[in-house]
């Protein structure tokens, strides 16, 4: 039973975000934990275990109402029901559910853990996390990284990554970047811009450590008029111009950036998309994106889907998904558009 005492000691340490939130998944109204661990309890004794009340309970909770039914189950059935659950369910479902049981920080600590243990490493995760956090939830995940994992971020980030690559993901890990101000420095906008250009585009070469400075240490509004003041001296806008300039994990990982500093949700919208879209629906991309950022934008990140698709992303998870697994998805995207 330490493991959910451990797991849930660790949960007020989960630092406020400082973005706005538009979550598609808000608190359950008239909550009773009790209630919901009887019936988690009776869906995980069933014969063959009820699923749908599993999805039903878990997935219309927020984390810190997941929290206490997780308390009030182990006082009832004097078990931990992590455990439980893990036993329970299986395949895509148990992924769900489980990452449901985790914090966002823990949720993301654990998915960089993963993509960097054992052999090779899954760049396209790393890059997605790394690249679209901001600088208080990466703040949030290094201590949870240290507190889940005993080592730090920054370290395993370094030993399993090399190059202008590993320098631009450290930089991200290390938070540098300045807060938003309600100043606005047209001066230092045209230095950066001319800066980008002249260290990319306009030389043979790109110096990519000036890149990463500016891309990392600017606030974002700053970097979003960057970005506009660039094309009045680069042909080619910021995107245009990593596509010229750099190829492989460090493409992905300035182009990951730029479109998260311009459009963070619009990102998730198309990731979602290429996700269905590919044969099979690549389902570790849509459960990661649809657990992590439920309780962070997803309302949003909904918008910019139908803008961009024509099509809801409640449509789009109906016709790719099946079973358990599209009940839980659909359950956590809040509403069809």
């Amino acid at each position: 039973m330490a493991m959910v005492s451990e797991f849930l000691g660790q949960l007020s340490l989960n630092a406020a975000i400082v973005d706005p939130t538009y979550p598609s998944l808000v608190p359950f109204k008239d909550f009773d934990p009790n209630t919901d661990a009887a019936r988690i309890e009776t869906a995980i004794k069933t014969k063959g275990v009820d699923e749908t009340t599993i999805i039903d309970v878990l997935t219309k909770r927020t984390y810190s109402q997941r929290r206490e039914i997780a308390f009030a189950y182990e006082k009832r059935a004097k078990k931990d029901m992590i455990t439980a659950l893990k036993a329970a369910l299986s395949g895509s479902l148990e992924t769900v559910i489980l990452g449901l049981m985790k914090s966002t920080a823990q949720y993301d600590a654990s998915a960089i853990n993963g993509s960097i243990k054992g052999l090779g490493t899954d760049e396209e995760t790393l890059i997605e996390i790394l690249c679209s956090r901001s600088s208080a939830e990466l703040v949030d995940i290094k201590r949870v990284y240290k507190e889940l994992f005993k080592k730090d971020l920054e370290k395993d980030v370094a030993g399993d990554t090399s190059g202008h690559f590993a320098k631009l993901l450290l930089a991200l890990v290390q938070g540098k970047r300045a807060d938003a101000s309600s100043i606005v420095d047209y001066q230092m906008i045209d230095d950066d811009a001319r800066a980008l250009y002249e260290a990319g585009v306009k030389r043979k070469g790109t110096d990519v450590a000036c890149w990463i400075s500016i891309l990392t240490e600017r606030s974002v509004p700053h970097l979003q008029k960057v970005f506009q003041k660039y094309k009045s001296y680069s042909p080619y806008n910021m995107q245009e111009s990593i596509r010229k300039e750099v190829k492989g994990d460090l493409e992905m990982s300035f182009l990951t950036l730029v479109d998260c500093l311009e459009n963070k949700q619009l990102y998730f919208a198309s990731r979602l998309n290429d996700a269905m879209k590919s044969k099979g629906a690549k389902e570790k991309v849509l459960t990661r994106i649809m657990v992590s950022r439920c309780e962070v934008d997803l309302r949003k990140i909904r918008g910019e889907f139908k803008s961009q698709n024509g099509q809801s992303l409640h449509k789009a998870i109906f016709e790719h998904t099946k079973g358990d697994y599209q009940r839980a998805m659909l359950s956590l995207c809040g509403g069809d558009d």
